[in-house]
C-alpha cells in the first residue's frame, strides 16, 4: 500500500521509459503522437493530409472534454464530420494505442462506445486537475485490458448514468464505480446479483471502496 504515493507520478507520464531521462515528458510524448499520426497511421490506411489534421483535432477535443458523453455522435457533431468517418478515425487511433473504445452494456441502449485515452495522452491538451476524472477511467480501462477481454460501460434504458462499468470474468460479473468519493452502497441501489466495488484515488480501503492504484497489480 505504501506505493500509493507514486500513483500521481504514474498518471502524469512517469510510466513512460523516457521519463528516466526527461524531466518533462510531454514534449517527447507530443513528438511521439505526431509521428504516429503522420507516419504510422498513413502506413495503415490511405488518408489525405486534411484527414490527419482532423484526427489531431479529435485527440484535442477528447482531451479537453469531460470524459462522460464522448462517443461517435458527440465527436461527429463537434468536428463536423460524418459518424462513419468518426468511427474510421477512432478505430485507427485505437489500433495505434492512443485511444481506447469501450462499448455499452444495457437494455435498449444505443450501441455507441465510450471513448477513452491511453495514459497520459490526455494531459497533452488538458491540465491535471481538470483531466483527473478522465485519467482515472483511462487507467482503469488500461489495467483491465491486460487481464479481461469482456468489460463494458453501463447505461440505463434512458441513457442516463448508472455505475460506470461491468467486468465479465467468465466466472462472475462485477459492477464497478470509478472515483467514488463520498459514494457507498447507495450507488448500487436497485442492482443485485453482482459483486460490487468502488475504486477511488486513495490509499485507504474502506468496505467496498478500494484504492484505484491497486488495479495496476492485476
Amino acid at each position: 500500500m505504501h506505493y500509493d504515493y507514486l500513483f500521481d507520478e504514474y498518471l502524469t507520464g512517469k510510466l513512460c521509459p523516457f521519463s528516466l531521462e526527461e524531466a518533462d515528458v510531454f514534449p517527447v510524448l507530443g513528438d511521439i503522437l505526431q509521428k504516429v499520426l503522420n507516419r504510422d497511421i498513413p502506413a495503415l490506411a490511405s488518408l489525405r493530409m486534411d484527414e490527419l489534421e482532423i484526427m489531431n483535432k479529435i485527440i484535442r477535443f477528447i482531451s479537453m472534454s469531460n470524459v462522460d458523453g464522448i462517443n461517435y455522435s458527440t465527436i461527429s457533431r463537434n468536428l463536423g464530420i460524418t459518424k462513419f468517418k468518426t468511427e474510421q478515425y477512432l478505430n485507427l487511433l485505437e489500433k495505434t494505442f492512443i485511444l481506447r473504445i469501450v462499448f455499452p452494456k444495457g437494455t435498449n441502449v444505443i450501441k455507441e462506445p465510450k471513448v477513452l485515452m491511453q495514459v497520459p495522452y490526455r494531459l497533452l491538451y488538458s491540465d491535471y486537475d481538470f483531466a483527473i476524472g478522465g485519467l482515472h477511467e483511462d487507467y482503469f480501462i488500461e489495467t483491465l485490458s491486460t487481464v479481461y477481454k469482456k468489460f463494458y460501460y453501463l447505461k440505463s434504458t434512458r441513457g442516463s448514468k448508472t455505475p460506470d462499468y461491468m467486468i465479465d470474468t467468465s466466472k462472475e460479473e462485477i459492477i464497478i464505480e470509478i472515483d467514488g468519493k463520498g459514494k457507498g452502497r447507495q450507488q448500487f441501489k436497485g442492482i443485485s446479483g453482482f459483486k460490487q466495488a468502488i475504486f477511488y484515488h486513495n490509499d485507504i480501503p474502506d468496505g467496498i471502496r478500494k484504492p484505484l492504484f491497486l488495479l495496476g497489480y492485476l
